[in-house]
């Protein structure tokens, strides 16, 4: 078996140009499937909020939901490097507040690190963590929990001055220890020109080719929801959405035919073996009582 990633090995990973591979998982089965194919870093992200928990947003996740799913992640893939989002509100609300968070997934989700959105206005929380010893991912470009600021899922870096700010905040995410940076729906050009400048990794996700990895998520590689909806930046692996919901189908029509069960599915009694008479509706336990008692008060 492989030793677990670090980010000491993630480092290294980008000096050899060596793409770091990167999923979400929110769960037992899901992170345990990841593992198995050989994913070298597991995101619990709050997006779970929008694949699991049906939210439009990640706005409503809890510091509770993560803990939950970090945790069960955590026993799909005990050996795969686990980071869990910090979810909106958590931080920015002050340095004491935003460590005690960020401790509890690790402490009690078993995270290896923690995702924040941000550049430089939350670098000093950031090195604050990395202090007290807590890993820590940025995430610049599209941050969905400032969707409603922001105004919709768009592209970022079109602008000269939106790839200034980009650069500049990356940089103060590194100044601060950050070990990587997720960047999200920025330009290719700008992407790449970010991860050259930088001696962390940066993780693409719709950010082009010349990011150090990339991370999708789970439910996008294998259209596992309904209704799919199509996303540029994402590739379709497998189509499970639909063989799942046509398996179900199969499986109501049969129920409703009476084709399910067969009698491969069905268990019998040992040969010899004597069936009360009561069980086939001859009678009961309490029919019978009451009948001995009426023959006694006859006698």
């Amino acid at each position: 078996m492989a030793q677990p990633l670090t980010i000491t090995k993630m480092k290294k990973m980008k000096q050899d140009r060596n793409k770091i591979s990167v999923l979400t998982a929110y769960d037992f089965p899901s992170s345990k499937l990841a593992e198995e194919a050989g994913i070298d870093v597991i995101l619990v992200g709050d997006s779970l909020g929008n694949a699991v928990l049906g939210y439009d947003t990640t706005i409503p996740v809890t510091l509770d939901d993560m803990v939950y799913h970090t945790r069960a992640v955590r026993r799909g893939a005990p050996n795969t490097f686990v980071v869990a989002d910090m979810p909106f509100m958590t931080y920015r609300i002050g340095r004491e507040a935003t460590l005690r968070n960020a401790a509890r997934l690790l402490q009690e989700g078993l995270a290896n690190a923690v995702k924040m959105e941000g550049g430089a206005d939350i670098a000093e929380e950031v090195q604050a963590l990395v202090h007290a010893g807590v890993p820590v991912m940025g995430h610049l470009g599209l941050t969905p929990q400032s969707i409603h600021q922001i105004g919709g899922y768009k592209i970022q870096g079109k602008l000269e001055q939106e790839a200034e700010q980009l650069l500049r905040d990356a940089k103060a995410l590194e100044a601060a220890g950050a070990f990587s940076i997720v960047l999200e729906l920025v330009t290719e050009p700008i992407a790449e020109a970010i991860s050259k400048e930088l001696s962390i990794p940066t993780i693409g996700i719709g950010a082009g080719r010349g990011c150090d990895g990339q991370v999708l998520v789970f439910h996008d590689i294998l259209q596992y929801s309904s209704p799919y909806r199509e996303k540029r930046f994402v590739k379709t692996y497998a189509d499970i959405g639909t063989t799942i919901r046509n398996a179900i189908g199969e499986y109501v029509s049969e129920v409703k035919s009476g084709a399910f069960p067969e009698e491969k599915h069905t268990f019998q009694l040992e040969p010899g073996t004597i069936v009360l008479p009561h069980l086939y509706g001859s009678g009961s336990t309490q029919g019978n009582e009451s009948k001995e008692q009426e023959r006694k008060q006859t006698t």
